[in-house]
Parts: structure tokens; sequence; C-alpha cells
């Protein structure tokens, strides 16, 4: 998979995407990750890439023309058609505070395209025709406000990245929390077998595989009425 990060902060990607799951994968090939400035699109000598908001309004908006050049130049270089719903090879989101709120079936889907193109926002926003005309989805990653979109940009990198064939093993994907259905994964422990007066539940150490994964599946059960009671919860 190829990952296109349209950002005004590509320094910001350093740390993240050099070490553990994301460094492997980039170094077996299995991913891709490609940065571009949105600065290096900007208008005239000194590279603008916002304006005031028609209307009024506080702050700056990013400018539809500069962003659609940027995602101009992915698309001559890598013969990407945009808005073309039919295409399963790539996906262009926008990360935004006001687009759909992103979970592990989103990740699911989006670990099948062959190519992800997300856009960071910046500033008090991203002029709405981006929105509404250059991208296939907004994604958000929660209700709450972030400076920009490259958090946003670095979650959903690191969600998806692991669900791509051979990057982590399958199994561990499997017993994760999300990974069945509104149910958080099990209670995990390692050694040591006590410390302090807290011990390792008696059924782990007990060698007996169904009474484990018995034990596995009602602690889960109790994790999520627990911690995410809402998730259990049956949509009429």
């Amino acid at each position: 998979m190829k990952i296109s990060i349209l950002t005004l902060f590509p320094e910001m990607f350093a740390g993240p995407f050099e070490y553990s799951i994301l460094k492997r994968a980039q170094k077996q090939e299995l991913i891709e990750i490609e940065l571009i400035n949105i600065r290096d699109f900007g208008i005239g000598k000194h590279k603008l890439v916002d304006d005031t908001p028609y209307g009024g309004g506080a702050g700056m908006i990013m400018r539809v023309d500069v962003i659609d050049h940027t995602i101009s130049n992915i698309k001559n270089k890598q013969s990407l058609s945009l808005r073309d719903e039919k295409s399963k090879r790539k996906r262009v989101i926008l990360l935004d505070p006001k687009g759909k709120q992103f979970n592990q079936k989103k990740a699911k889907e989006l670990a099948k395209f062959e190519h992800l193109v997300l856009i960071a926002g910046h500033y008090e926003g991203v002029d709405d025709r981006v929105r509404k005309y250059l991208v296939d989805e907004s994604i958000s990653i929660g209700d709450y406000v972030l400076t920009g979109g490259e958090i946003p940009a670095m979650v959903v990198v690191d969600a998806v990245v692991r669900l791509i064939p051979g990057v982590i093993k399958d199994e561990s994907i499997k017993t994760e929390s999300f990974s069945k259905p509104k149910v958080l994964e099990y209670p995990q422990y390692t050694k040591p077998r006590v410390y302090k007066k807290y011990s390792v539940p008696k059924v782990l150490l007990s060698g007996n595989h169904q009474a484990i994964e018995l034990w596995r599946k009602n602690e889960a059960l109790k994790e999520t009425k627990r911690q995410r009671p809402e998730t259990l919860k049956v949509t009429p």
C-alpha cells in the first residue's frame, strides 16, 4: 500500500513513522509513506495557502485551489482518477472534525485499498469545496477539536497499516478489541506470576484450554459492559 499525506508540517511525522511496526512495514516494503508539503503548491512568491473567510469570522481558511493543485500533482504522478466511486485502488480522505467517526470497521475497509491520500487540514479549517468536490470522504477521530489534521492522519495510518497482510500476525488481530463486533479484548497477563499481593488468575495457569477460552470470552464481555456498555446496545 502507498499512503500519501498532504500536510503543511511534514516534519511532524518523522518520529511516529520511524519506530516499531510502521518502521518494520516500510522496511519490508509492505507500505510506502509519502509526505507532501502543501506549501510547495502555495500561491505567489510567499506560497500562500490560506486566506480570510468570506462572510467574516475568526481565523484563516485553507484555499481550495492550493489543495486541488496538491492533489492533482499526485493524480498526475500516479494516474489516479479522483472521485471515481468504482475505483478499488485509491481513497482520498480529508481529516476533518465534521467527518464520520473513525473506527476499527473503517480501518479494515481502508486497509483494502492500494493507495490512501490523506489531507491534513490546519488553521481555522479548509474551504468546504474540498470536502464536497475533491475527496471521497472526510474522517474524524473523535468529538473534539485538534490544532490540525496531522495527529488524526497518524492515527489513521497506524490503525490501517497493522491490518495489512504480513505486517503483524493474523492471530493478534483476531483477538484485539473491536476485531470482534462490539466486544473489547480480554485481560492479558504475563510474569511474574505474583506481584506484591496481585496474582494472575488461576484459570490461566491451569493448562485447560477450553476453560481458558471460556474465561476469556466472559471477561471480554465483562470488560465491555464495564468500560464501553454503549457498544452492546442493540440498534432498533
